[in-house]
């Protein structure tokens, strides 16, 4: 069986051949999000399980004081608070770190397969011990119930392979920030 990064970049390599296929997808699941009829293509809910992938509109509580911020997080959730989460935004990387991270993750997951069943086992202990030697710490951010501006949209795990290499994160740059560079990806 070939290893999950093997996987990706066959995927990848056949989302190139056939852009039109990837452009579909990518428009069928982006139109969820925002029109109120569509409820198909994504699972809503209005509280996300640990160790599942969600997409949702974000705006921080403290948006005046960073440079730059994802205003449509892609995210794993690892720990509830009270008031929130801590979890994974996956748009912090690079499409390729972003594979090598889902791969790593995958090595503690409830099963090998991917379908409606599959969940990551995570908390920031395991993360911390298992992703040794990798940067998830630049995608791990702390996310307040009252700062979701949308449900949370359930990304199916047969489409995790899909969702971590398209293009759906949105920055939003703070004007009054200096920028040592520009936003990631």
């Amino acid at each position: 069986m070939a290893s999950f990064l093997d996987q990706i970049k066959d995927l990848t390599q056949n989302m190139i051949s056939s852009g039109k296929e990837a452009a579909q997808w990518y428009k069928e699941k982006t139109k969820s999000l925002y029109d109120r009829d569509q409820n198909k293509l994504f699972k809503k809910t209005s509280l996300p399980n640990l160790g599942n992938i969600y997409l949702f509109a974000y705006d921080p509580k403290l948006k005046a004081k960073l440079p730059f911020y994802d205003a449509y997080p892609l995210v794993i959730p690892i720990e509830y608070y009270n008031d929130g989460f801590l979890g994974l935004n996956l748009h912090y990387l690079p499409p390729m770190a972003r594979i090598a991270l889902l791969d790593k993750l995958m090595t503690i997951s409830n099963q090998d397969k991917y379908d409606e069943k599959t969940k990551l086992t995570l908390s920031y202990e395991i993360l911390r011990y298992s992703a040794r030697n990798t940067n998830y710490k630049v995608c791990l951010k702390r996310y307040l119930f009252g700062h979701v501006r949308s449900s949370f949209h359930e990304v199916n795990p047969i489409d995790w392979k899909k969702v971590i290499v398209m293009p759906l994160q949105k920055w939003e740059v703070n004007p009054n920030k200096k920028l040592a560079g520009s936003p990631p990806y």
